[in-house]
């Protein structure tokens, strides 16, 4: 197996630094899959190219190699979306990530009294992977393995805070930003600016932007996978005051559930 420095011809002229050519291509490929995620589940070849800066013959090349495998496919449309073969992986990887994160959000709820949540970003969506509920009758409730749009949840705003606005762009003009309720943000540029102040503040709120009377605080984590943890629950009990305790307590199990996960 070569280990050269070379001046790769696929990727536009960037210099290749002594990096397995095998393990090169498999990075180029997980690279088109993040790709094809981040555009909002599905993308042309040629936008690939883009997004990668890798050539389109070296974009074809792999395309065809993952579509073979089932982590893509083709649409009518000649755009690729994410393949059937991601899905059995990705619900293998989201129970390991809920038996460990649910001690960490049942503290949570223990010490606030409201459901605590993990959430990834999940093909231009909000993905509820892990769950505990809060200890009142009168309580929040999303089914884990429910998915939810980003603009206007706690959880998705948190983790597009993460992203470069163009990525933020790519993610949220191709399904639009629909009103929910009267709060929610439903253009781009308010969008920017919201995510302004979460990424000043270090957590993102929702105001009863995706259900009237609920309120939800939200902190991203950073990692290999884009995640984000919250509590939520009736705008009467998720007080100002309440949100000032909990977002550092949802800081350091964010940072508990990084670790964890890092671990798993």
């Amino acid at each position: 197996m070569r280990n050269d420095i070379v001046r790769d011809p696929g990727s536009q002229g960037a210099v290749v630094t002594s990096q397995p050519s095998s393990v090169q291509s498999v990075a180029r490929a997980l690279g088109l899959l993040d790709a094809v995620e981040a555009a909002g589940g599905s993308l042309t070849i040629s936008g690939m190219a883009r997004q990668s800066s890798l050539s389109v013959a070296t974009v074809h090349r792999l395309v065809q190699t993952l579509v073979a495998s089932g982590y893509l496919r083709q649409l009518p449309d000649r755009r690729y979306c994410l393949g059937s073969r991601l899905a059995s992986l990705g619900s293998s990887a989201n129970k390991l990530i809920s038996v460990h994160a649910r001690p960490v959000l049942a503290a949570l709820a223990d010490q606030f009294g409201e459901t605590a949540n993990l959430a990834v970003l999940s093909a231009g969506t909000a993905e509820y992977v892990a769950q505990a509920s809060g200890r009142h009758s009168m309580r929040t409730f999303t089914e884990v393995g429910h998915r939810v749009p980003l603009h206007c949840t706690g959880v998705g705003k948190a983790m597009l805070s993460l992203l470069s606005d163009e990525q933020v762009r790519r993610i949220l003009e191709p399904a639009g930003m629909p009103a929910v309720t009267d709060t929610t943000i439903t253009c781009i540029p308010a969008m920017l600016g919201e995510l302004q102040t979460v990424r000043a503040n270090g957590y993102a709120m929702d105001e009863g932007e995706m259900e009237v009377g609920v309120r939800c605080a939200a902190v991203p984590i950073a990692g290999t996978s884009i995640m984000a943890v919250s509590i939520s629950g009736p705008a009467v009990r998720v007080t100002d005051d309440l949100t000032r305790a909990a977002v550092p307590a949802l800081i350091r199990a964010g940072s508990r559930l990084s670790e964890l996960l890092a671990g798993a």
